[in-house]
């Protein structure tokens, strides 16, 4: 006859490898939900486009910001993480990106959003690189699991460009 702490061991043992299965099985089935968000962002003002004094170019936007990132929530989902950032290129770099704002959405209720707001984060160019320049504002997500891996992806939207003058 086995002694109890073998038995219990034992016990937990079973109990401990059958939860790391189900939570195997839990990650995998979040792959079977194929999310369609939609975004759409209004560039409604231009607040400011000034030259600072050392130089760097920096905007200040008003921006509508409307989003349904429902179809990301399934049991799994903890939160997602979600922000808005501007891509542009350079000479110097093939792609910059400026966060203009972020929001962390805790639960399904709160994922289909608008928002009337201005850049949260100061948009600032090294250099004097922005007078003209066209830019897509992106907006990237990256949902937080309960159990397994984290994953991200973005909506582009195209077709943004800044003014040719200070103002």
């Amino acid at each position: 006859m086995h002694s109890f702490g073998y038995r219990a061991n034992a016990l937990l043992t079973f109990a401990v490898t059958i939860l790391a299965l189900i939570c195997a099985m839990a990650s995998l089935s979040d792959h079977l939900n194929v999310p369609s968000p939609t975004a759409k962002v209004q560039v409604l003002n231009i607040n400011w486009f000034q030259k600072q004094p050392n130089g760097n170019d920096e905007v200040s936007l008003t921006l509508n910001i409307s989003a349904d990132l429902q179809s990301m929530f399934t049991w799994n989902t903890k939160q997602v993480f979600v922000f808005l950032a501007a891509e542009y290129e350079t000479s110097q770099n093939s792609l910059n990106q400026v966060s203009l704002w972020d929001g962390i959405i805790p639960s399904k209720e709160h994922a289909k959003f608008w928002i009337h707001t201005t850049n949260k984060y100061r948009f600032i160019d090294q250099g004097t690189n922005l007078r003209g320049k066209e830019f897509n504002l992106t907006l990237h997500w990256h949902v937080m699991p309960k159990t397994g891996k984290m994953f991200a992806d973005k909506i582009v939207m195209t077709g943004y460009r800044l003014p040719e003058d200070y103002r």
